[in-house]
């Protein structure tokens, strides 16, 4: 177990959902409970898969919670491309929200890489296992 608040993509997670609230302030008042809501619950499951995933004790079940942050900053991602075809919101504000997402993403990809290089022991080659057979 580890505080996931010591993790930079936990808080490049927290930055990326505040973004996303004040982005969504502006979006039309019909998408409430459409598009703002959607991507506010997906910004906000970032944050919060990490920091589920940072409370297991493997490092396997860590790596499954970062996937899952990792599948909700795509879906992020895709509403705000959505939002940005629509024209929801102001555009300097969305273009943050893009760059942080994309940030996010990296930041979980890499993170993810290296707790699976971890959790997943290695492999033996094909000669030590003839050696290891009986009779050998």
């Amino acid at each position: 177990m580890q505080d996931p608040k010591n993790l930079a993509v936990w808080q490049h997670a927290l930055e990326l959902a505040v973004s996303v609230y004040h982005l969504t302030e502006r979006f039309p008042s019909h998408e409430r409970f459409g598009m703002t809501s959607q991507m506010r619950r997906a910004a906000v499951s970032i944050g919060c898969n990490i920091t589920e995933g940072c409370g297991r004790w493997g490092t396997r079940e860590l790596a499954q919670y970062l996937q899952m942050a990792y599948s909700s900053a795509g879906e992020v991602a895709f509403l705000l491309t959505l939002a940005t075809r629509l024209d929801f919101g102001d555009a300097v504000a969305r273009d943050e929200a893009v760059e942080r997402t994309d940030h996010v993403q990296r930041m979980l990809n890499r993170l993810m890489v290296t707790k699976r290089a971890r959790s997943t022991p290695p492999r033996s080659s094909p000669t030590s296992r003839a050696s290891a057979a009986p009779g050998a």
